[in-house]
């Protein structure tokens, strides 16, 4: 291979490379890759595809039933001639042929509620697919969130780690100089030990979510797989300005599984229509045709003596086919009389069903209302416990800086000082994850104001 082409190949391998490894994920990558991928949301899909097969085999009963049959035999050997009832060695064929129509003009209105069954089940279909494309685009953003709180943990003990890092070479300078004890170096390294744990923890947090996150999406390979540090994701207390009252009402109308219960509910009830159906006669128009040919060699005889003196050939196809040809057509009316009380208990069966499907939209309803001021008041709770970890972040800050302080002249020993910048870090992390908390649980009071992860 020429040089120069094996450099340049090795360059684009490389910028490949290199964009696989800068490669970071939005939040809106990872809901619409998931919508994409996702096994459950692909078998929902094909169910919604089964459901528009259905409707056409509601639509084709409608349609006439046609059928045609034909049929072609030779009897060859020792035959009996019906003319003079003599055993001869002959070869005769036989063709027939036929044809049938038939419609239903009347079956208790069976067929009609069946299509609009059909119709229902198409959007009973539709409505799964499309809640569990938002349940799935929810776990994703709890996953997507879990990933940048994480990240966020991981950079504060790090920060922690170079802070205690830099308080090991203030201490040594005073454990030289004479003014701090050595115990109180060994505190410090004590405590740098312990940091460097925290940052392996946290490492191994931000490892798992990010596995947990690829798994979601069903990713082949994640081993380079990261999330934008992006701020799409703010604190935003827009939602809360309204009441519960107004974004239950509000979800009455968007939320999925209300339309997918009272989706059910109206196919039960043509469950009902259609058992009923059977109740009435049935009125079947029809039509039949059919007509046969037959081979064989017809003997010629004297008219005296009777002897064979040939053979006439059989009439012509088309000229047998015409002359046999017979039709039938007419009505048939079936009444129902007694079938063993299979369908009234058919009836009884789906109107029991029937009734299931209306506790099934009422319970709906009553979790939906729950769900709502639960999350609401979960985001309010959450709310306030950001504000709060934000004052004792604060409160935390200036004590460690007053701790510093003493520390420096000798006041406090290097045990205390770690104790207060312990402290410090856990108001640093509470606050992280107290901000992301909200987050979640104002996309999750978003939801069901019917404001979508990602806008299409």
């Amino acid at each position: 291979m020429n040089p120069k082409k094996y450099f340049s190949l090795l360059l684009l391998l490389l910028s490949f490379y290199s964009q696989g490894q800068s490669k970071k994920w939005t939040l809106d990558e990872c809901v619409r890759y998931a919508l994409d991928h996702n096994i459950s949301i692909r078998q929902s899909d094909l169910d919604t595809q089964t459901a528009v097969i259905d409707k056409k085999d509601a639509f084709g009963n409608f349609l006439p039933n046609v059928s045609a049959s034909a049929s072609h035999s030779w009897n060859i050997g020792l035959n009996q001639d019906i003319t003079t009832g003599l055993l001869q060695n002959q070869t005769t064929q036989f063709t027939s042929a036929g044809a049938s129509v038939g419609v239903d003009i009347y079956k208790g209105l069976q067929n009609l509620h069946t299509l609009r069954r059909a119709n229902l089940s198409i959007v009973a279909a539709k409505y799964q697919l499309q809640k569990m494309q938002e349940d799935i685009a929810l776990n994703v953003a709890n996953a997507y969130l879990q990933v940048l709180f994480n990240k966020e943990n991981l950079k504060v003990q790090k920060e922690q780690l170079a802070i205690d890092n830099q308080q090991l070479n203030r201490t040594q300078e005073l454990v030289n100089a004479g003014n701090l004890p050595k115990g109180d170096l060994l505190d410090v390294k004590a405590t740098i030990a312990a940091d460097n744990q925290k940052v392996i923890s946290a490492e191994n947090a931000l490892l798992i979510s990010k596995l947990s996150l690829a798994q979601l999406l069903q990713l082949d390979s994640f081993e380079n797989f990261d999330v934008e540090d992006s701020n799409e994701l703010q604190m935003d207390q827009t939602i809360l300005s309204q009441t519960p009252t107004i974004i239950y009402d509000k979800a009455k109308q968007e939320r999925t599984e209300l339309k997918i219960a009272q989706t059910n509910l109206e196919i039960a009830e043509k469950n009902v229509a259609i058992a009923r159906a059977a109740y009435q006669p049935t009125l079947r128009g029809f039509y039949n045709f059919n007509s046969r040919v037959s081979y064989a060699d017809v003997a010629l005889r004297d008219n005296t003596t009777g002897a064979i003196i040939g053979t006439q050939s059989a009439p012509k196809f088309m000229d047998q086919f015409s002359d046999n040809k017979g039709q039938s057509f007419g009505a048939q009316l079936n009444i129902p009389i007694f079938s063993g009380f299979a369908v009234r208990n058919n009836v009884q069966r789906n109107k029991v069903n029937f009734e299931k499907s209306k506790i099934a939209l009422e319970q709906q309803e009553l979790d939906l209302e729950r769900n709502v001021y639960t999350a609401f008041t979960d985001a309010k709770g959450a709310l306030k416990a950001y504000e709060s970890s934000v004052e004792a972040l604060d409160a935390r800050s200036q004590s460690y800086n007053y701790s510093k302080e003493k520390f420096e002249v000798g006041l406090m020993n290097a045990f205390e000082l770690s104790q207060s910048q312990t402290l410090l870090t856990n108001a640093q992390s509470e606050v992280i994850r107290t901000k992301y908390d909200y987050i979640f649980k104002t996309k999750i009071l978003e939801f069901y104001f019917g404001i979508p992860i990602i806008k299409n």
